[in-house]
Formats: structure tokens, C-alpha cells, sequence
């Protein structure tokens, strides 16, 4: 089954679910950018709530906003009773410390999943998990690679290969080139997510039953490209675009449900 198949099966299940609720759940998404991809990310995701019949509000801040003035934002959403988890969509402004207005996010309305102290999964380190499950993708004393290491993707995604029972291996702009290609050519699961054009290419070998995960997205005069070529020679390689950010997108609302039922 496609990605796009097995959004589409997920969100008929949770619709399903959100309408035996006797309230609608309800999320909050803050912007303060312009940001033409994430204004893309944006959209869809309102789309994903309209089709899941979860209510969701757009609060479109200024570019000038400060930071006192986004904070101000963040904690009246922390106390209000009007809406069960929200994000505040990044990027932001300059001024405005993005490690600030993620730790001023109360963990129990952190639908991305970013405060150290949420009970929650980030969405896509998660969203990728449920798809190699519903794959059936045996990960239990494999070997996994996740190149890229930001606390958004790179260390929360090791950390849920490792529950897998997984032998994680991360690597990084400082790993040695030789090293890189023997771990790439011995993993079972590779997740790169460092946001470089066709990174993984025909330069590594590849286990033929390895599975490509590529978090990357780049725009490139071709258009949008992953950071690894399509059409290597593995068993499963998600696609860029219409791969893992729709998984992202399910994941938040995943995530939302989660916040929803533990408020009930």
C-alpha cells in the first residue's frame, strides 16, 4: 500500500472515531511567517481537519510579532478551554527563539510533541513508526541508520528505533565517509533526514530488502527533491514529495486524539 493509500485508510478510521465523540476535538495552529512551504503545510493541515472533522483554528500573527507578544499568544492557549492541544508552526520570525516558544508550550496541550516533557511522540519520528508497522517491516535485532541528528527527527527517531529493538546507528556531518558507506551498505532501515538534495544515491551499496525512509525535502530547479534519488535498488523507499509529510500531518492528529482522550 502508497503512502497516500495508507493516509487515506488511517483517516477514515479516526473520522470514524471523531464522530462517535460527543464534541468535536480541537486544535490551534499559531503562525507568524510567510514562509511559502510552510504556509503549504498549513493549508493541508486545516484540509486534514476539515476531512477528519476535528474542529481547527488559524491564529495568523503579524510578522512584527514579538516574542513577548507570541508568548502572550502560547499562554492563553495553554489555559484556554476552547481547544484541546495546539502548534506553533515554524519557522519564526528572527528575534523570536524558537527553544523558548517550544519549552512555553504546555506539554499537555503539545500536539507536535516537542516539550521535553510531553508524554507525546514528535510527529514525524511517529508517523513513520506506524507505517513501518502497518508494513509489517521487521525491525526487532535489525540494524537501523538515521543520518541527520536534530531534535525534531534525527534523536527522537533513534530513540523510537531503539524501542523497536533496533541497533541505531546515527550518523552526522562529521562521520567519516568510509564509515557512512559501511553503515549505510549493513542497515536493514535507513532514515535520512539531513535536507540535502539526493544525498543517498548510487555512490552506497544497499541491502536489496533495506527500507528507505527520506525525511529530506529540497527545492531544486527540477522541482521538489528528497534527499535520496528516487528508484534505489531497495525493497521499500518512501517518496518526496507525498512520503513522510503526509505521515507527519496524520501523525499531529494522532497526537491530538491522544491529548483529547486523556482530558476526558
Amino acid at each position: 500500500m502508497t503512502i497516500k493509500e495508507y493516509v487515506a485508510f488511517r483517516k477514515d478510521e479516526i473520522r470514524n472515531l471523531v464522530y462517535s465523540f460527543d464534541r468535536k476535538p480541537s486544535i490551534a495552529i499559531v503562525q507568524v511567517n510567510e514562509d511559502a512551504g510552510s504556509c503549504a503545510y498549513v493549508r493541508g493541515k486545516l484540509k486534514d481537519a476539515d476531512e477528519l472533522g476535528v474542529k481547527a483554528d488559524l491564529i495568523k500573527l503579524p510578522l512584527e510579532t514579538t516574542q513577548e507578544e507570541l508568548l502572550e499568544v502560547i499562554n492563553k492557549l495553554n489555559n484556554d478551554h476552547e481547544h484541546d492541544g495546539f502548534i506553533v508552526q515554524m519557522p519564526l520570525p528572527k528575534g523570536i527563539n524558537e527553544d523558548v516558544i517550544k519549552l512555553a508550550v504546555s506539554p499537555k496541550k503539545d500536539v507536535d510533541g516537542f516539550h521535553p516533557l510531553s508524554s507525546l511522540v514528535p510527529c514525524t519520528p511517529k508517523g513513520i513508526i506506524n507505517y513501518l508497522h502497518f508494513e509489517k517491516i521487521d525491525m526487532q535485532g535489525k540494524n537501523a541508520v538515521v543520518i541527520g541528528r536534530s531534535n525534531i527527527v534525527g534523536k527522537p527517531m533513534a530513540k523510537l528505533l531503539l524501542k523497536e529493538n533496533m541497533n541505531v546507528t546515527v550518523l552526522h556531518s562529521k562521520t567519516f565517509p568510509e564509515d557512512m558507506a559501511f553503515y549505510i551498505a549493513h542497515a536493514d532501515v535507513i532514515v535520512v533526514a539531513i535536507g540535502k538534495a539526493g544525498f543517498l544515491d548510487n555512490r552506497f551499496t544497499y541491502k536489496k530488502d533495506a527500507v528507505i525512509v527520506d525525511v529530506g525535502i529540497s527545492r531544486t530547479e527540477e522541482g521538489l527533491k528528497g534527499d535520496a534519488i528516487m528508484g534505489l535498488p531497495v525493497r521499500l523507499q518512501t517518496p518526496v514529495p507525498g512520503g513522510v509529510g503526509l505521515l507527519t500531518r496524520l501523525a499531529l492528529y494522532e497526537n491530538l486524539l491522544e491529548i483529547y482522550s486523556a482530558t476526558k
